[in-house]
């Protein structure tokens, strides 16, 4: 286990083209499991395999427990890498592909028998130990891949989108077989992945790269319920939240033509230009629209048509523009329960619930705290 720090770490593929990774600050914390998330091109992987020793370092540096690594060959920075490919040996048995680091680190035989089988153990490989890659799920080859790096006994732990050949289903249950095996291995872990769900539902905290920037590292819940800007707040989140700019006037701000007031410090930014944002659950369904008040012409209620239907079972999303808007209007999401039935073409009256509004500077994107 370790600490790794990246310090204003900074990787240029050619000195014409903005940096890949653009001075990342990073503190990961002994035994963390972080993930960096981001759309495609955002310089994650690139992070990591800075970080594995793989891509080199142009500006800043990184330190695993206090140490640079600077010049560290990859063999010898104690990392294992997991990669999206699993990168096995197609000739070899799943336990020579899981003994074939150790062989090479000349490790005594009856040693890395005993590793291999408590890493079979855990990752119940036991039964496939004798097949070959071809002979394998694509879950079962991901987790021999995980088992190569669990006999290392490495200090880190990078893995490069590992879950992202495998279907659906298999996903769901092979992330949460991974995130309980580094609870109970303890070792630090980064993990890459272009997928905001993997992202919330397995890391301690999630870093969130826009552009070889770092835009904000928090906890899962924090990054949901506070995103610092508004590319935060449309990444994560599924489905998105919707945004709306939108004047501020006699302390409401509008979505939709749908009155919102404003907490007493945001109303008092009379004309500026907001960003209004508002994620699915932040809306409820009422039967009769209400007026918002003597002196303001609006409503609380947006009438929308509905456009969409996703039906999860235990709960519905509900697609649709405002009734009259052109078809260009962005589309707002509003999450119902099951016992809310719509169809396609329904009209249905939301209002947005107090306290759940979030708030962003038009022109810089920056969250406005109220």
């Amino acid at each position: 286990m370790a600490t790794v720090y990246f310090d204003e770490a900074t990787r240029r593929f050619s000195k014409e083209d903005a940096p890949a990774v653009d001075g990342i600050t990073l503190d990961i914390a002994d035994g963390e499991f972080l993930v960096l998330v981001g759309p495609s091109g955002c310089g994650k992987s690139t992070t990591l395999r800075m970080l594995a020793g793989l891509e080199p370092v142009d500006g800043g540096r990184i330190l695993v427990d206090g140490h640079d690594q600077k010049g560290v060959r990859p063999r010898d920075r104690d990392i294992a890498m997991v990669f999206q490919s699993y990168a096995l040996y197609p000739n070899m048995s799943a336990a020579q592909n899981m003994a074939f680091a150790l062989d090479n680190a000349k490790v005594s035989r009856s040693e890395t028998r005993q590793r291999v089988a408590e890493a079979a153990k855990i990752l119940e490989l036991e039964p496939l130990l004798d097949r070959k890659p071809g002979q394998m799920s694509g879950g079962q080859r991901q987790r021999v891949a995980m088992g190569r790096a669990i006999v290392r006994n490495p200090k880190v732990f990078c893995m490069d989108e590992p879950l992202s050949n495998l279907d659906a289903k298999l996903r769901v249950s092979t992330r949460s077989q991974i995130a309980g095996l580094q609870r109970r291995l303890g070792i630090t872990t980064v993990y890459v992945t272009h997928d905001q769900v993997e992202a919330m539902t397995m890391g301690h905290r999630v870093a969130v790269l826009r552009d070889g920037k770092l835009q904000q590292v928090d906890t899962p819940e924090r990054l949901y319920d506070h995103p610092v800007n508004t590319f935060v707040a449309a990444f994560i989140g599924s489905p998105a939240i919707t945004l709306v700019e939108s004047d501020v006037r006699e302390g409401v701000a509008r979505v939709h033509g749908v009155s919102v007031p404003l907490d007493r410090s945001v109303a008092g930014r009379a004309g500026e230009k907001v960003v209004v944002g508002l994620r699915p659950e932040s809306w409820h369904v009422v039967e009769t629209p209400a007026r918002s008040g003597a002196g303001d012409s609006g409503t609380t209620a947006l009438a929308l048509n509905v456009e969409l239907v996703e039906s999860l079972g235990s709960e519905s999303f509900v697609y649709g523009r405002p009734v009259g808007a052109d078809d260009d209007a962005d589309r707002v999401t509003v999450r119902l329960d099951k016992r809310t039935h719509l169809a396609v073409g329904d009209t249905v009256h939301v209002e947005p619930n107090r306290g759940e509004v979030h708030l962003f500077d038009a022109a810089s994107g920056e969250r406005i705290e109220a």
